[in-house]
């Protein structure tokens, strides 16, 4: 094990026992000032592998000297948390700098002359040009989810952060997907990092269950409140769109779920209160977009649901990845029609998303038996085409209304034809109007 001393302690108190694959894969290549690239499959501890390395290398009061990007301020927030307490130990300052917080507070904090510094893009781009922040000592640059910050408006904005440091400051890029830009970065940042991908040996994830309900658009709600009261259901509910979360925010909120949003137009505070609702279990379901959802570590977190089903793989893989982390196992549940399944099917065809039907109260992927009593000439009852609503009071007042009854309140409400002039026109002598 090449965890530096300081650090073995607090390591073994929480919980470890050995690195992941990607950690001692790129300790001394870190450690040693190498640029590098960094891939490895989601919940394989990629912070505490770029972390403790780099953080080995910090001088106390010495000014910045790390600094780290990540694309959403909870990941950033994320980040900071898990670090703090190590940089604690050899007594190293980490602040966050994100775009929904106090600037005032952030440049107070900026006094302390922190060594570390977990940002977002945006705010620690605005610090930068206003000269509110300077680079000149900075040893380490890293962009965390890097796939993602290399896709625009992130990546000019990178580039922007890296043309602002030192010529020799090391760069590392983190990401469980490549992105196109890897094969460029000399062209685009001025140096060829070293690539190390431990993906194919990687055996951290636990077992993972990816599953198809099948259902029309008009009844995805509903069957979003049927697996929010599913016994022991507790998941991340992925949007394509903003829009469609609000929506969705919008109608569960009369439908008796505990559920929270976090989405980008909220202030820091609600959507970290979201955040730790549904990390204590106060809130049933939590609603993101993508962005809001990137990277967000929620211990033994049961399932992830796809609302909205994803357009790119690498969208479905790092959702995906929110569950099923460090050995546990979890459940992907992806909500669509016949044609979102095939084209799933092709999307991610190495995940094998099996087809899932609603059975006592359970999600299963073998379709439901029918029971001895049903004829063998009558068709066949797939549950997941049941679509679980109420009926509506006027339906079950008609369904219980006697046959007669009914017959003798179709004569009373024949369709009443009009005694119009027009109509009669050519057909005779007009009867005069009362």
């Amino acid at each position: 094990m090449t965890i530096a001393t300081p650090f073995q302690k607090r390591w073994q108190a929480d919980g470890f026992t050995e690195q992941t694959p990607i950690q001692a894969a790129v300790y001394q290549p870190l450690k040693t000032d190498e640029d590098v690239i960094g891939l490895a499959p989601t919940g394989s501890g990629k912070t505490l592998a770029f972390g403790l390395p780099l953080l080995e290398k910090i001088v106390p009061g010495d000014g910045l000297q790390l600094l780290i990007l990540a694309p959403s301020q909870e990941l950033a927030i994320q980040t900071r948390d898990v670090l703090t307490p190590y940089a604690q130990d050899i007594h190293v300052n980490v602040q966050g700098i994100i775009g929904s917080a106090n600037v005032k507070r952030q440049l107070t904090r900026l006094k302390e002359k922190p060594e570390v510094i977990v940002a977002t893009a945006g705010r620690l781009l605005e610090l930068i040009q206003s000269r509110k922040l300077k680079l000149a000592g900075l040893q380490t640059l890293v962009v965390d989810e890097a796939d993602e910050m290399l896709r625009d408006p992130g990546f000019a904005q990178v580039r922007e952060i890296a043309a602002a440091a030192p010529a020799e400051t090391q760069l590392a890029f983190f990401s469980a997907t490549p992105s196109p830009y890897f094969k460029e970065m000399s062209k685009w940042f001025g140096k060829t990092p070293k690539l190390i991908d431990v993906r194919a040996i990687d055996k951290t994830q636990g077992t993972v269950r990816h599953l198809f309900l099948q259902t029309d658009r008009a009844h995805q709600i509903d069957w979003l409140r049927t697996l929010a009261h599913t016994d022991g259901f507790k998941a991340l509910v992925f949007f394509n769109q903003n829009a469609s979360l609000e929506r969705a925010a919008g109608i569960l909120r009369h439908q008796a779920v505990r559920f929270a949003v976090l989405s980008r137009e909220g202030r820091q505070t609600s959507r970290q209160k979201a955040l730790t609702d549904f990390r204590h279990g106060r809130v049933t379901l939590l609603l993101v977009t993508d962005m809001a959802g990137r990277g967000l570590d929620i211990p033994k977190l049961p399932a992830v649901v796809n609302f909205d089903p994803p357009k790119r793989a690498e969208v479905y893989i790092h959702r995906a990845g929110r569950t099923g982390r460090m050995g546990e196992s979890g459940m992907v549940v992806t909500l669509g029609d016949d044609h979102d399944r095939r084209d799933l099917a092709k999307l991610v065809p190495q995940y094998g998303v099996h087809r899932a039907y609603m059975v006592d109260g359970k999600l299963v992927d073998t379709p439901p038996t029918p029971s001895a009593d049903t004829p063998k000439d009558s068709a066949t009852v797939d549950s997941a085409a049941q679509v679980p609503k109420q009926k509506s009071a006027r339906k079950m007042l008609k369904k219980e209304q006697p046959a007669e009854a009914a017959e003798s309140g179709a004569k009373q409400h024949r369709k009443h034809k009009k005694n119009r002039v027009r109509d009669r026109r050519n057909k005779g002598k007009h009867k005069k109007l009362p």
